[in-house]
């Protein structure tokens, strides 16, 4: 080792010229330094290594927070003694700077940053904390944006800044501000509904209230205040007012204790004390509680249903008297509920199918009952009854009635009608029609005999019913005038029937003869005859015969033979000559003719209501009653027809005496009530309470009055059958009175108006109502206007003068 060393030591130094070895202390003084400087190094080495990762740590930290910082919804900025700021470019963004932000007048500009208020209240602010290191809290708005800036402040931490360095932290609060504003908005919203519920509940026509959690009242609206009579709503809560009284032990508390109890509502029917009257309510209480969460309070309301206990009590009485009724009628009826089992069966359908008391309480199905009928004989024999039934069930699910005729083993005719109810049950109304089939088969066998018999006749017959309708005719009668089986057939009324056959007459006009003699043996009940010419030449005479059953029976015979021999010039004067005799006799006689028959007509039919000749089934007096209103407007027809030929002649005779106008309305109203609901049309009244009276013939006033509405009635009634209408409207001053008849029908016809205005006589369309009221108008000194147009309607107005 040694002389490793040695030869070491000489390999060292030779390199630095040195031409003598060194000594061993030199040589381990210079080891020594190699290895203070090796570990010197070592250590350098290591040193560097820690530093640098050191600083990398500190750079990725000061990284990290940087990031925390940018991402943080606070942005710290740092304000110097000097107004220097340290921010981050995020602070440009929010005040829409550009250029970025170095001191603190760079936060105020002309169209961004803050304004100038702002700018100078956040200056003010930071002075503050410079000085006394006083914390401040502002809230501003950037120009030109719709951004809100909170910014907090404060004396900034030593390690920051010195002694004037101030601290803030800048948060955009623009959806915070949102936020609170729309909760504003919804709080609004939610007060509002909220009084506007407490509002309705207040104008409730019937009691409210709500109990706390206590059952004690904390609500009452104003129908409850004045149902207990109390002072006010207050008083009501302090004294603790109950509505209801106990009823059976049971208080009202009691009650709102049971449904809180129970969750549910409670429901009572009792008698209930309102404004000192006893009433039957329903009250009601109902727990209240938020979905999911516990209950609240107990609301509680009361309804009167006094009027609706009163009703199905009278319901209930109905119904028994309609049971009694049933059971006096003739038909049968039965009744079945919407489970199809028997409930109602009256006396006559009990006869009738000999149903017992015993199947009556057993209320058996609509299926066994007729399983019942059949073993009993009083179904019809079918050759699959199960299925018969069956399809007899389906009557419970039909939309409309059905009907159908049952013959039974014995011979008997039923008519059988089943009507299902709304409820889905069924009521059955059967009739015995064993007689009336029978004595329909004699009645077609003599029918048969007479046709035949009428058919081999000489004569021309028809026989016209009390309606004006032709009823039977042969077929004489049916060549004569060259008419079609089928238009015979519809049975036509005479006028009808007649206006067609005008042009087989030599003198059309002789038409009006012929209808003017059926409807003196139809209505006036007298014999008439006549003699009229066809268009070919041939001769008729002919007569009106009233017939016991009401029927007026025309006879014609062919007289042409004996009437050749009368000259052609002569025939013409003498049917003018006719015509016009028929016409003076007519107008000279009419009021005897006509009124002295029409008179014992009304009072024989009077009498006949009166009970003079017995007593009357309900049948009986309605056919009296149509008798006296047919004679009502027969009578009326007269007068208006004389009336209109005396005011033709100038001849009509007018009383003038007081008549108080509305009254003389209100009468003719009340008399075409009943026709106007039976055309369904609506009749209006406008007149004014001081319309007063005026001096003129109350009577022939009354009729033209009746005959304007009743006019107006028959014109809108076949073009409206649901919203016709028809207004009588008066008025008037101390001149006159003014009368105005407006419809919603289709006009007048061009010949009617004619008529009304005056140009022409009566037509076959009518208008001699209007011509006579305008000659009765014309006779007490007044105007009468009549205005109508096509599709829109037809308005008359009336000016009568006050007279003396």
């Amino acid at each position: 080792m040694h002389h490793a060393h040695r030869a070491f030591s000489q390999h060292f130094w030779n390199p630095l010229g040195m031409s003598e070895p060194l000594s061993p202390v030199m040589s381990f003084l210079l080891g020594l330094m190699a290895v203070l400087w090796l570990a010197a190094a070592i250590w350098a080495l290591v040193r560097g290594i820690s530093m640098q990762r050191g600083s990398a740590f500190v750079a990725a930290q000061s990284e990290r927070l940087s990031a925390l910082l940018a991402a943080a919804p606070q942005m710290p900025v740092i304000i110097r003694p000097d107004w220097r700021i340290e921010a981050s470019d995020r602070l440009d963004r929010w005040l829409g700077v550009d250029g970025g932000i170095r001191h603190f007048d760079d936060m105020r500009g002309p169209d961004t940053g803050f304004p100038a208020a702002g700018h100078e209240q956040l200056r003010q602010a930071i002075l503050g904390a410079q000085r006394g290191a006083k914390a401040f809290t502002l809230s501003l708005r950037p120009q030109g944006g719709a951004r809100t800036i909170v910014i907090q402040g404060g004396a900034a931490p030593a390690a920051i800044g010195g002694a004037g360095t101030v601290l803030l932290w800048m948060s955009d609060a623009t959806e915070g501000q949102q936020a609170l504003a729309e909760a504003r908005r919804e709080r609004d919203d939610a007060m509002g509904a909220f009084e506007a519920l407490s509002g309705l509940i207040d104008t409730a026509p019937f009691p409210m209230w709500f109990r706390d959690m206590n059952l004690q009242l904390s609500l009452v609206n104003h129908a409850y205040v004045e149902a207990v009579e109390a002072p006010s709503a207050a008083a009501v809560i302090q004294d603790g007012i109950e509505l209801c009284e106990p009823v059976a032990g049971v208080r009202a508390i009691d009650a709102a204790a049971a449904s809180r109890k129970s969750g549910e509502a409670q429901l009572r029917a009792i008698p209930v004390t309102v404004k000192g009257e006893r009433r039957i309510m329903r009250v009601v209480d109902v727990p209240l509680a938020p979905a999911g969460g516990r209950t609240i309070g107990i609301a509680g309301y009361a309804v009167d249903i006094q009027e609706l206990e009163l009703e199905r009590s009278g319901h209930r009485r109905f119904a028994e008297a309609q049971r009694e009724l049933l059971d006096r009628l003739s038909a049968a009826v039965v009744q079945f509920g919407p489970d199809r089992h028997l409930v109602y069966a009256n006396l006559p359908f009990r006869r009738m199918f000999n149903i017992d008391a015993e199947t009556l309480n057993e209320a058996p199905p609509f299926a066994r009952l007729l399983d019942r009928l059949r073993d009993a004989g009083r179904t019809p024999e079918v050759r699959d009854f199960p299925a018969w039934r069956e399809a007899h069930e389906q009557w419970f699910a039909r939309p409309d009635a059905a009907e159908e005729d049952w013959l039974l083993r014995d011979g008997t005719h039923l008519r059988v009608v089943a009507q299902p109810t709304p409820e889905g049950g069924l009521l059955l109304i059967v009739e015995d029609r064993t007689e009336h089939i029978q004595l329909a088969g004699a009645r077609d066998t003599l029918l048969r005999v007479r046709t035949a018999t009428f058919d081999n006749l000489f004569e021309a017959i028809a026989v016209f019913a009390p309606d004006g309708r032709l009823h039977l005719w042969n077929q004489r009668f049916r060549r004569l005038w060259a008419i079609d089986e089928f238009q015979l057939a519809a049975h036509p009324r005479v006028d009808v029937l007649m206006a067609g056959l005008a042009d087989r007459l030599a003198k059309p006009e002789q038409i009006n003869v012929v209808q003017e003699v059926i409807r003196a043996a139809t209505l006036e009940r007298v014999q008439r005859i006549g003699e009229i010419r066809f268009a070919d030449g041939r001769h008729f005479d002919f007569a009106s015969i009233p017939l016991p059953d009401g029927n007026a029976l025309l006879i014609m015979l062919d007289i042409s033979d004996s009437r050749r021999i009368e000259g052609a010039l002569r025939e013409r004067n003498e049917a003018l000559e006719a015509a016009d005799k028929v016409k003076t006799a007519f107008l000279s006689r009419m009021s005897y003719e006509l009124r002295t028959p029409l008179t014992s007509i009304a009072g024989f039919s009077e009498m006949l209501q009166g009970g003079y000749a017995g007593g009357l089934n309900d049948r009986q007096t309605s056919y009296v009653g149509a008798i006296m209103d047919s004679v009502g407007v027969l009578g009326r027809h007269i007068d208006n027809v004389l009336d209109l030929a005396q005011a033709e002649a100038g001849t009509l005779a007018i009383e003038h005496a007081s008549v108080d106008v509305a009254a003389l309305l209100d009468r003719a109203m009340d008399d075409c009530a009943a026709f106007a609901a039976q055309e369904q049309i609506e009749l209006v009244r406008e007149i004014a309470p001081d319309l007063g009276e005026i001096a003129g013939d109350a009577a022939r006033l009354g009729r033209l009055l009746g005959s304007m509405i009743d006019n107006a009635i028959r014109f809108t009634a076949p073009t409206r059958r649901s919203d016709g209408r028809v207004l009588v409207h008066a008025m008037g001053d101390d001149q006159a009175v003014i009368i105005i008849v407006s419809d919603n029908g289709p006009g007048l016809p061009d010949d009617v108006a004619a008529v009304t205005s005056g140009r022409q006589a009566a037509t076959a369309a009518g208008g001699i109502g209007l011509a006579l009221a305008r000659q009765l108008v014309s006779a007490h000194g007044g105007v009468m206007d009549v205005v109508t147009e096509k599709g829109q309607g037809t308005l008359v107005r009336i000016n009568l003068p006050r007279g003396e």
